[in-house]
């Protein structure tokens, strides 16, 4: 899978590449990522990217030219046709697992970080750009962004992970937060693990960790329970949790 990532601040995006699993997935030949500095595109000798926005108003919008120049590069590739062209902004289509999911399906993901006010609204109309945002707050530029979807993207690679499993049995993979999980020492200050998880039952052990994964789900974020198709069992386990639960 590749990634294409442009940005004028490409050293943000190599520096946590280097340092992370991506890296290593990078150098397995798992992925590839690229970055691609806009002001290399930019058509004036100050390399500028920005300019002041028509109609007035405060802040800088993102110039068309040296991002349409980047894009027509990219695109001369041959990969026009399986190029998945994506732009961070707030006001963009949330992305979550469901839509990490999705992309990892793709060959070819290019994604614009959006910077200042935004980029120039022509741009939308020369490709097809997908406006995406990771949250409902505004940052100052579409790096980390960038790199939010990039590995939630790669970790669902095969060979990405050192086990598939900890790739299945993330948060939303259910659908649901994921359930809490312990490790060495078994007693800790006092302390104990729960019983069921040193049991050896593997069917009362997925009973619990799915019990106590729909527990965290109610009590931290119980709009997902409103989206989510349930079973008999999770309904009857969600009864027991709210007997248990004296706000519920």
């Amino acid at each position: 899978m590749k990634f294409e990532i442009l940005t004028i601040f490409p050293e943000i995006i190599e520096n946590a590449v280097k340092a992370s699993l991506l890296g290593k997935a990078r150098e397995a030949g798992i992925i590839e990522i690229d970055t691609i500095d806009i002001r290399d595109f930019a058509t004036d000798k100050h390399k500028t990217v920005d300019d002041t926005p028509f109609g007035g108003g405060a802040g800088m919008v993102m110039k068309p030219e040296p991002i349409d120049m980047a894009l027509s590069q990219l695109l001369k590739t041959g990969d026009k046709n399986r190029a998945r062209i994506m732009l961070t902004s707030a006001s963009g289509k949330k992305f979550d697992q469901k839509f990490a999911e999705k992309l990892a399906r793709e060959e070819f993901l290019i994604i614009i970080c959006g910077r200042y006010k935004g980029v120039d609204e022509r741009l939308k109309k020369l490709y097809p750009i997908e406006e995406v945002s990771i949250g409902d707050y505004v940052l100052s530029g579409g790096e980390v962004a960038a790199l939010v979807i990039t590995e939630a993207v790669s970790r669902l690679k095969p060979g990405y992970m050192g086990k598939l499993e900890a790739a299945e049995d993330d948060s939303y993979s259910w659908d649901i937060l994921g359930y809490p999980v312990y490790t060495q020492p078994q007693v800790y200050r006092d302390l104990k693990v729960p019983e069921v998880l040193v049991s050896g039952h593997h069917e009362k052990i997925r009973v619990f960790r799915r019990k106590e994964a729909l527990r965290k789900t109610l009590l931290q974020r119980p709009e997902i329970l409103e989206k989510v198709e349930l079973n008999a069992e999770d309904e009857k386990l969600l009864d027991e949790i709210k007997q248990e639960e004296n706000n519920f």
